[in-house]
Order: structure tokens, then C-alpha cells, then sequence
């Protein structure tokens, strides 16, 4: 059975969005509809690179399509209004980090859906890289021995929020827009919740440069199982910086320690011509084709989607949400990243250490 899905947000991310719900579609499992977005110029691209409809208008392509499942792909926090429309409707919701920016907006959303049986799916993907799969099983095992403590670094180069998203970045922050991705991680490794968190940030390059938001912010968290994990995000690295993303995490028990490298994931690349600096991460996203010729994408962002893509048919084939509980990123799980977002703004603020 075919499952009929839209986009809303045609961005960067919306793309990557919409190119996995295409190719779900060459391999029989969904069928992209229609996408919505509120520049009229990207819309029209969309429509004609993915033969899909376009509206300028979400609400209307509620209205006008029929449709089983909506992906959420905009700024951090216009999420909470459209996640609620979606959900009166009906609508089956993949939606980006954060859930929300607030704890309240995370609980209408979860209440929703809640109320309507729907399907909540937060894209978590760096649940679905292999090296995080194989360390979480490691730590399930107890090959590490009790955690003791880690740390993990995500940092983005400055043309992020200066150039790509200077109109909405103000209402962000490193926390919010790389952070989350970091605090579910580690939920996700260690199966149990934050418990504490102090944190500092600094301003400065960025207000100076129009967009009053952090340039970076430190933080450390205490998790249920005694851990503490330092994080480390922030989006003022050099526009020349050799990727756009600059990652890794380390993490060490009593009985082993793992660090993985999610910036050069052991891959150098230069050409005959000249020496280009450069370490592309093809285990996030690459392209090839498909026996049929079809432009088709790999990797963990690509999963992440299409594991929406795979519950949605397994509902639509009488499956019962239930038996979906613990097997993909809920809406819960937004929340609990929401909080360590929040709790870390709110220990900025006070100066204080905030207990969740």
C-alpha cells in the first residue's frame, strides 16, 4: 500500500526531505504529493524537479490534497503552529528537531496527536549512523563498564545563520539548531534521561554582524545513569573551514572508552590538479542512480526519513502505534531534548546549575 505524503518547508533540509520521500516512491512505498513553502520561487523549483504540486500556503494543501502524512521541515520555531494544523487534520507528522522551542509547545503537539492516534516521528539522525548504532549496542552490553563520562563537539561554519538563515536565526541558537541533535544522542546511547545541566554562552560575532543569537555554548549534563557528557555547539567557525559540519563525540567507562571522528570519517580527498581540502561526509548523504536511472541517496539523513516512511506503512497495514513504542524517535523524545535545550538556556541565564 502506498502511503501519500507532503512536505512543508522546500529549504535546504526540505530538499533532503523531499528527495527521500521520491525515492521511496521509485521503490513502491510512498507517493510523494505535493510540498508547500512560502517562497514562491522555490516552490515553482520543487514542483518542477520532483513533478509534485506546489502551494505557497500550507493550509490550503491540507485542504486540497489527501494526504496521509505530512514531513515539517521549517525554522525551529514555527514548528509548534503547523504541527498542530497537521495534527487537527489527521496527519501522520515527521517533524525536524527541535519538536518545539518550549516545553508547553512540545506537550500541545504530543497531546494532538495523542488524542488523534497519530504516528509523532522526530528526525533524529545521528541515531542512525552506524558508528552510534554500534557504540549504543556496545554500552547496552556493558562492554564499556559503567559510563563515567563524554563529550561531543558539534559546530557549524559561520554562513550558516549569517547567510543561509540571518531572517530566523535570531529566534534560534546553537543549542537549538545543532545541540538537540547532540542531547538525543546521547538519551539514545545511554536509554535514560538528564538530570542537571550548567552551561555557558558567549555572544559577539555574530550580534555584531545583525543576528542577536549565541555564537556558542558550553554545557555540561548529568544523566540518570551517573554520567556526565560536556557539549560543546556553536556556528562561527570560518566560512573557509574545509565542511560545513564539524563533529565527533568521545565516551569512557570503567571498562573501555570510544571516540568516533564524524569529520573525517577516515576519508582524504584531494585531485590530480590540486590539492583541495576537503573530507566530505558521505555517510550523511550520497548520491548515485539506480538500475532504472533514477537519482537515488544513501545514508544516515536518508534513513532517518524513510524509517518515517516504513512506520507509516506499517500502520496503514493495520499495525498498531503501540507496537511501534521504543523503536523510532517519538515525541517524547523531542521533549526531553527540548528540555536539555531549554534547562541549558535557562542556566545561561541564571548562572546557575538547573535541575531537570
Amino acid at each position: 500500500m502506498q502511503i501519500k505524503i507532503g512536505t512543508i518547508g522546500a529549504g535546504i533540509y526540505g530538499r533532503s526531505v523531499l528527495q527521500a520521500f521520491k525515492q521511496a516512491e521509485y521503490e513502491g512505498l510512498a507517493h510523494l504529493i505535493a510540498v508547500a513553502d512560502i517562497n514562491k520561487d522555490r516552490v515553482k523549483q520543487q514542483e518542477r524537479d520532483f513533478g509534485i504540486k506546489g502551494y505557497t500556503d500550507y493550509k490550503k494543501m491540507l485542504e486540497k490534497e489527501d494526504l496521509d502524512a505530512i514531513a515539517i521541515a521549517t525554522p525551529d520555531h514555527l514548528h509548534r503552529k503547523i504541527a498542530l494544523d497537521v495534527a487537527k487534520q489527521g496527519k501522520h507528522i515527521f517533524i525536524e528537531k527541535p519538536l518545539d522551542v518550549t516545553i508547553k509547545g512540545c506537550d500541545e503537539i504530543i497531546k494532538i496527536a495523542s488524542e488523534n492516534n497519530l504516528l509523532l516521528q522526530l528526525d533524529f539522525h545521528k541515531r542512525f549512523d552506524a558508528p552510534h548504532k554500534m557504540l549504543k549496542n556496545e554500552i547496552q552490553m556493558g562492554k564499556l563498564g559503567k559510563i563515567q563520562y563524554g563529550y561531543m563537539w558539534m559546530e557549524d561554519t559561520i554562513e550558516v545563520p549569517s547567510e543561509w538563515w540571518p531572517n530566523w536565526a535570531s529566534n534560534s541558537s546553537p543549542a537549538w539548531f545543532l545541540g538537540v541533535h547532540c542531547y538525543d544522542l546521547f538519551r539514545f546511547l545511554f536509554q535514560c534521561n538528564a538530570t542537571k545541566v550548567y552551561a555557558t554562552g558567549h555572544k559577539g560575532k555574530l550580534t555584531s554582524l545583525g543576528v542577536d543569537t549565541f555564537d556558542s555554548i558550553q554545557a555540561k549534563v548529568e544523566f540518570e545513569n551517573g554520567a556526565t557528557v560536556g557539549f560543546d555547539t556553536s556556528w562561527i567557525l570560518p566560512k573557509g573551514f574545509e565542511n560545513i559540519v564539524n563533529q565527533g563525540l568521545r565516551v569512557v567507562g570503567t571498562e573501555g572508552i570510544w571516540e568516533i571522528d564524524g569529520q573525517n570519517r577516515g576519508i582524504e580527498k584531494c585531485t590530480k590538479e590540486k590539492m583541495v581540502v576537503q573530507t566530505p561526509n558521505y555517510y550523511l548523504k550520497m548520491k548515485e542512480k539506480d538500475l532504472c536511472g533514477h537519482t537515488i541517496y544513501t545514508g544516515y539523513e536518508i534513513d532517518s526519513i524513510k524509517d518515517f516512511v516504513k512506520n507509516i506503512r506499517f500502520i496503514k497495514n493495520d499495525g498498531k502505534l503501540r507496537d511501534l513504542k521504543g523503536k523510532y524517535a517519538s515525541g517524547e523524545d523531542g521533549r526531553e531534548a527540548t528540555k536539555i535545550a531549554f534547562a541549558i538556556h535557562e542556566s545561561i541565564k541564571r548562572n546557575e546549575i538547573v535541575s531537570l
